[in-house]
C-alpha cells in the first residue's frame, strides 16, 4: 500500500519517526549510511575516444575506410589520404556540433544543489542542506519554499503546490493531509503528497519525508534520462540501408569487371598456369581499376555533405527561432508525421486570464466591470500579488488569484491602493476542499464586510441575495436557472469559473463560528478563467494538418480542459478518442497500439505514459516530435525522434534532455523548423541522384567499353579523379539548396521508406544512358573532331562535364524545370564554374598525370555544346510528362 493510501500515524509509525522530535542525529546519520545522500546518482560520462568511435561505426564510414586503406596498399598514396581526411572532416563536425554528453542529467542534479531545508532532529528545528534529509525526516515549509524530497503532509494550512514542472498541470493544487482511497490515483490527484522539486506557493505544511534521491519522482525521471538511448533516426536507417547497397552492388560489379578482365586474359593467351608471371601486371592492372570502380561507387563525399549541410542549415535554424542541439535532428523533424505535444505553455500561453465575466445580473465585457463589490473582492480577498514590465505582468503567488488582479488592472483598478484603504483584514478563512472557497473580512466605517468567493455551486448556494443592475434583490430559482446555465456553458469551454459573493455586517459577528458567517450572502457575479491558446497556434496545426502530421496532446491537466483545447483547435474528429491516462494504462501494448491513430488526447498523462506513446508509434513505423517544457516531458523528449522544449518557460532539464529548443517558445516555429528539415531531406536526395548518376555512368560504361571490345575509356587515376571533384564542392552546394514552397504541402515521408524515391531512380537511369550513349558515341566516333590522340581525353572531359550539367538537373525534383529556381542557389553556379575551370587546368596541363593532351578552344566549345544536352533531354523529358499529366487530367 502506497503512502498516500494510509493515515499520517501509520505513515510516522512505519518510518520510525516522531512528529514533535523527529529523529535524533545518530539516528538520520545511520539512515544516511543506509538509504544514501538525497541526490540522484550520477551517470557515467562518455569518452571523446568512445564518442569517435560511435561516430566510426556508421556503415559510409566504415566503407570509406576499407576504400582508403585499399588505395594506401595498392599505392594511391594522394587517393587513400583523400578518403581519409573525408572522414576526418565528417567525423569531427560530428563530434563537435552534435556530442553525447547527458547534459540532462546533469541539469536534475543542479536542482538539489546546497539548498537549506527546515527539518526537526532532537525535538528542535534546525536548518540542514537538502542533500542531508533522509527517509523519516519531519520538514516544515513555507510559501516561496522548494520541496526537498518526497513526503507525505501531516499539517496544512491553504497550502497550494505548483506541481507544473512534474504533472504538466497549470493550476495550482491545493493539498490537504487526508488519506486518499483509490488505490491506482494518478500523481496528480494524490493531494496529501508532496513531490521533489515542486514549489510552496502559498501557506504552510509540516510532511515526513517518504523517498529520497533515486526513489523521488524526480530521481525515476533521471533514472529515465539516463538509460542511453540507442534507437536510429530515420535518416540514419535510410543511409544505413543505402550504404550496404552500394557496398554489394559496387562489389559485385567490380569483382565481374575483374573477372572479365582475368578471362580476357586468358582468351588471348596472357594468363597462363605456368607464366603467371608475365600476367602480373595486367592482373595488377585489373585489381586497380575494380578497386577504382568500388571507390567510385562509394559518395565518400555523403557523411561529410551530412555533416556540413547539417551544421549550414543549423545556424539557418537558430535564426527563425529554433536552436538546434543535436546535428542529427536539422533533418530528422522533417520525416515526422507525428507531434505528441504537451498543453500548457506549450499550446497555451501558461497564464491564467479572466475571459468572461458575470456580473450585476448580466455578462459584460472584461475590461468595463462596473460592479465596485467585484472588483473589491478581486484585490482584498486575495494574498497574491502581480508586478508589471513592459506591459507584461509577472505573477507573484497563486495564478488564480494573480488573474483577478490582472482584470482588475484592466479595470484600471490598481489592487494595492485598495489593500492600502481596506488595511489589515480582521479575519481570515482560508480555502478547504471541504468548504471549496476563501473569505476575508475588513472593518470599514459603520461596521464590517466580508468578501467571499470560490466554487460557484457552493457560493451560489449560501447567498439569498443578488446584486442586479445595481440594486441588491431577493435571488429566485429563476435568477439560479439563469446563472447555473451560463456557468454550464463556460465549463463546457475549459473555463475554470469561480464566483463572487459580500456580506455588510453592522455588528461584528463571532468571527470563529464560520458557518454563520458565511451565510446569507449577496451574489455579486463570476469570472470564467482560462489558459489562452497561442495566437499562432491554430493557423500552425493548420498547417500541420495539410502536412500529414497528426497532433496529439498529452497533457497533465483534467479531460475536461483538455478536450476542450482539442476542439479549439479542431483536431477532435468523429472517431477520435479523447482519454484519461487510466484508461490506457488498462490496455496492453497491442490495444493501445491499435488505438494509437485515433487518440488525439490523454489527460492526467504522467511521463511513463508518454514514454510509452512515444515508444509504440515508433513500433508503428511513425517519426514522432514530442514537445514540453516541464521536467516531467524530458524522459519523453529524449525518446522521441526529436524532442522540442521551450525556450523560455521550458525548465533546465527540458532543455537539456531536448533535440531542439524553441527560442520565442511559440508552435509555429515547430512547422518552420519541419519546412527546414524536410528541405534538409531533399538536399540529400539532390546529393544522392547527383552522385548515384556519377556511379551508373562510371560503371555502365565501363562495363559496355570491356563487353564491345574499347580500351579502359578512363585510367584509374581519372575515375578517382571525377570521383574526388564530383563528390567535392559541386556536389556539397546542392545541400544548400533552400527549402521550396511546396514542402508543407506534401505528405511526411514514412520512417521506413527509401532515400532513393521511383522518381530519382527513374532520373539516375534516363539521365545516365544518355550520357553514357554520349560517351559510347564518343568511343565510336570523332563525333567532337580533334585528332586520334585527343579522343581519350575528348571522352575523359566530357564525362566530367556532362556530370557538372547534370548537377543542375538534380536540383528539381518531379517535373519542375531547372531554371525555375536557377539562382536561387548562386554558390552552387559559382561553384560548378570552378570546377570547370580546374578541369580546364587538369586537361590541358595535367596530361603527364592524367594521360590527357591539350584540347583546342573549337573543340572545348563542341564538348561544352554537347554535353549540355543532358540538360535539353531531361526538360524534355518534363516536358512531355507535364502535357501527360494534363492530358489525363
Amino acid at each position: 500500500m502506497d503512502y498516500f493510501q494510509k493515515e499520517v500515524n501509520e505513515v510516522i509509525a512505519e518510518l520510525d519517526s516522531n512528529e514533535e522530535r523527529g529523529l535524533s542525529a545518530t539516528e538520520a546519520e545511520a539512515r544516511t549510511l543506509r538509504y544514501g545522500k538525497n541526490v540522484f546518482t550520477p551517470k557515467e560520462k562518455d569518452s571523446i575516444f568512445a564518442k569517435i568511435f560511435d561516430s566510426l561505426k556508421e556503415p559510409l564510414i566504415v566503407i570509406l575506410l576499407i576504400s582508403g586503406l585499399i588505395s594506401l596498399a595498392m599505392g594511391h598514396i594522394a587517393d587513400g589520404l583523400g578518403i581519409f581526411v573525408a572522414v576526418l572532416i565528417a567525423t569531427s563536425i560530428s563530434v563537435i556540433q552534435e556530442g553525447k554528453s547527458d547534459k540532462a542529467f546533469e541539469a536534475l542534479s543542479k536542482l538539489s544543489d546546497d539548498v537549506h531545508v527546515k527539518v526537526v532532529r532532537d525535538g528542535k528545528i534546525v536548518y540542514i542542506t537538502q542533500i542531508d534529509l533522509t527517509l523519516g525526516d519531519i520538514i516544515h515549509l513555507e510559501t516561496g519554499d522548494k520541496v526537498p524530497a518526497d513526503a507525505r503532509i501531516v499539517h496544512s494550512s491553504n497550502l497550494g503546490i505548483d506541481e507544473s514542472m512534474l504533472t504538466g498541470e497549470a493550476e495550482a493544487v491545493s493539498k490537504n493531509s487526508v488519506r486518499i482511497e483509490r488505490e491506482n490515483s494518478p500523481l496528480a490527484e494524490r493531494k496529501n503528497m508532496l513531490y521533489s522539486g515542486t514549489m510552496v506557493i502559498e501557506g504552510r505544511a509540516i510532511a515526513i519525508v517518504t523517498s529520497i534521491g533515486d526513489g523521488t519522482e524526480m530521481g525515476k525521471i533521471a533514472n529515465e534520462l539516463k538509460e542511453e538511448v540507442t534507437s536510429e533516426t530515420p535518416l540514419q536507417q535510410k543511409l544505413a540501408d543505402l550504404g550496404k547497397r552500394i557496398s554489394i552492388i559496387g562489389s559485385i560489379v567490380a569483382a565481374g569487371i575483374f573477372i572479365f578482365e582475368l578471362f580476357n586474359m586468358y582468351r588471348q593467351g596472357i594468363l597462363v598456369l605456368n607464366n603467371i608471371g608475365a600476367a602480373l601486371p595486367g592482373i595488377k592492372d585489373a585489381f586497380v581499376t575494380s578497386v577504382a570502380l568500388i571507390v567510385a561507387a562509394v559518395p565518400e563525399g555523403l557523411p561529410t555533405m551530412v555533416a556540413i549541410t547539417l551544421a549550414f542549415n543549423m545556424q539557418k535554424m537558430a535564426k527563425n527561432n529554433a536552436l538546434v542541439r543535436k546535428l542529427i535532428a536539422c533533418e530528422t523533424i522533417g520525416s515526422v508525421n507525428v507531434i505528441c505535444s504537451d498543453k500548457t505553455g506549450t499550446l497555451t500561453e501558461n497564464r491564467m486570464t479572466v475571459v468572461d465575466v458575470w456580473c450585476d445580473g448580466k455578462s459584460v465585457p472584461v475590461g468595463k466591470i462596473q460592479c465596485e463589490e467585484m472588483l473589491q473582492n478581486f484585490c482584498v480577498n486575495s494574498t497574491a500579488d502581480i508586478s508589471r514590465e513592459d506591459d507584461k505582468f509577472e505573477f507573484l503567488g497563486n495564478p488564480t488569484e494573480c488573474s483577478l488582479l490582472v482584470c482588475a488592472d484592466k479595470n484600471a483598478i490598481n489592487y494595492l491602493h485598495y489593500r492600502k484603504q481596506f488595511g489589515e483584514p480582521v479575519a481570515e478563512f482560508n480555502f478547504t476542499s471541504a468548504r471549496k472557497m476563501m473569505s476575508t473580512a475588513y472593518e470599514k466605517e459603520g461596521g464590517y464586510i466580508l468578501y467571499s468567493k470560490g466554487s460557484p455551486e457552493k457560493v451560489l448556494s449560501i447567498c439569498n441575495r443578488i446584486l442586479e443592475n445595481g440594486t441588491i434583490v431577493p435571488i429566485t430559482q429563476e435568477h439560479k436557472e439563469v446563472i447555473e446555465a451560463s456557468i454550464k456553458d463556460l465549463q463546457d469551454n475549459a473555463r475554470r469559473v469561480l464566483a463572487f459573493a459580500f456580506n455588510d455586517f453592522s455588528q461584528e459577528p463571532q468571527w470563529e463560528d464560520i458557518y454563520n458567517v458565511e451565510k446569507d450572502l449577496v451574489f455579486t457575479g463570476f469570472v470564467g478563467i482560462e489558459d489562452p491558446l497561442r495566437l499562432d497556434v491554430k493557423e500552425a496545426i493548420d498547417h500541420c494538418r495539410r502536412a500529414g502530421i497528426t497532433v496529439k496532446i498529452l497533457t497533465g491537466d483534467n479531460i475536461n480542459t483538455a478536450r476542450a483545447i482539442a476542439n479549439q483547435l479542431g483536431i477532435v474528429k468523429k472517431d477520435s478518442l479523447v482519454l484519461e491516462v487510466t484508461d490506457i494504462e488498462n490496455m496492453n501494448d497491442q490495444e493501445l497500439k491499435s488505438k494509437l491513430d485515433k487518440i488525439v488526447v490523454i489527460a492526467r498523462s504522467n511521463p511513463t505514459a508518454k514514454m510509452r506513446v512515444v515508444k509504440l508509434l515508433k513500433e508503428n513505423n511513425d517519426s514522432v516530435v514530442v514537445t514540453g517544457d516541464g521536467i516531467n516531458d524530458a524522459p519523453a523528449l529524449k525518446a522521441a525522434d526529436v524532442g522540442v522544449a521551450m525556450g523560455i518557460a521550458g525548465t533546465e532539464v527540458s532543455k537539456e534532455a531536448a533535440d531542439i529548443v524553441l527560442l520565442d517558445d511559440s508552435f509555429s516555429t515547430i512547422v518552420k523548423a519541419i519546412k527546414w528539415g524536410r528541405g534538409i531531406y531533399e538536399n540529400f536526395q539532390r546529393f544522392i541522384q547527383f552522385q548515384l548518376t556519377v556511379n551508373v555512368v562510371a560503371f555502365v560504361t565501363v562495363i559496355l567499353a570491356e563487353v564491345m571490345g574499347y580500351k579502359m575509356p578512363f585510367t584509374t587515376l581519372q575515375l578517382l579523379w571525377v570521383n574526388i571533384i564530383m563528390d567535392g564542392p559541386p556536389a556539397l552546394t546542392l545541400g544548400l539548396e533552400p527549402p521550396r514552397e511546396h514542402l508543407l504541402e506534401k505528405q511526411p515521408i514514412q520512417r521506413n521508406a527509401s532515400i532513393v524515391t521511383k522518381d530519382m531512380l527513374f532520373k539516375i537511369i534516363s539521365n545516365g544512358l544518355f550520357i553514357v550513349t554520349g560517351l559510347v558515341l564518343l568511343m565510336k566516333t570523332q563525333l567532337l573532331g580533334g585528332t586520334e590522340a585527343q579522343q581519350s581525353t575528348i571522352v575523359f572531359t566530357s564525362f566530367v562535364l556532362f556530370q557538372l550539367w547534370n548537377a543542375f538537373n538534380s536540383r528539381e525534383f518531379g517535373v519542375t524545370s531547372v531554371f525555375a529556381n536557377i539562382f536561387k542557389n548562386k554558390a552552387m553556379v559559382g561553384v560548378v564554374f570552378i570546377t570547370f575551370i580546374i578541369q580546364v587546368l587538369v586537361t590541358q596541363f595535367g596530361g603527364d598525370v592524367f594521360k590527357t593532351v591539350p584540347l583546342e578552344l573549337d573543340v572545348w566549345l563542341r564538348i561544352i555544346g554537347f554535353t549540355f544536352s543532358v540538360v535539353i533531354f531531361s526538360e524534355l523529358i518534363k516536358l512531355g510528362m507535364r502535357a501527360f499529366r494534363g492530358t489525363v487530367k
